[in-house]
């Protein structure tokens, strides 16, 4: 990590917006990890990375168990941002049917940003 770096996710770094969401499903590259399904797109041109976490109604019925598997997934990436190359957006489908530990979905997290960065 750099000397001063903030882990932080304010709402800029946050994929919104019609446009942009179609756009990355459309142009994207896919990948998979052992709990996340991944889409990104390179060369936005934004000096900062923007995400968008899923977790399917279809498997988690509570909103409640939804909320905190989006709350890992956010707390691993925002710990870990550094390592995605700026101006790329990427978003993260949970896919097990079952709960999984924050470690494991950090691990994960790490795995599916250098797989990212790596192209």
């Amino acid at each position: 990590m750099a000397a001063g770096a903030v882990h932080t996710l304010p709402k800029k770094e946050r994929l919104s917006g019609r446009t942009d969401i179609s756009r990355l499903l459309e142009k994207g590259r896919y990948g998979s990890t052992s709990c996340l399904r991944y889409c990104y797109l390179t060369g936005t041109g934004l000096p900062y990375g923007r995400i968008m976490v899923s977790v399917p109604k279809r498997h988690f019925k509570r909103a409640v168990r939804r909320n905190l598997l989006k709350r890992r997934i956010r707390e691993s990436y925002r710990r870990q941002k550094d390592l995605l190359v700026p101006g790329t957006d990427v978003m993260f489908i949970y896919k097990p049917g079952e709960m999984l530990s924050y470690p494991e979905i950090y691990s994960a997290m790490e795995a599916a940003l250098k797989d990212i960065s790596a192209e």
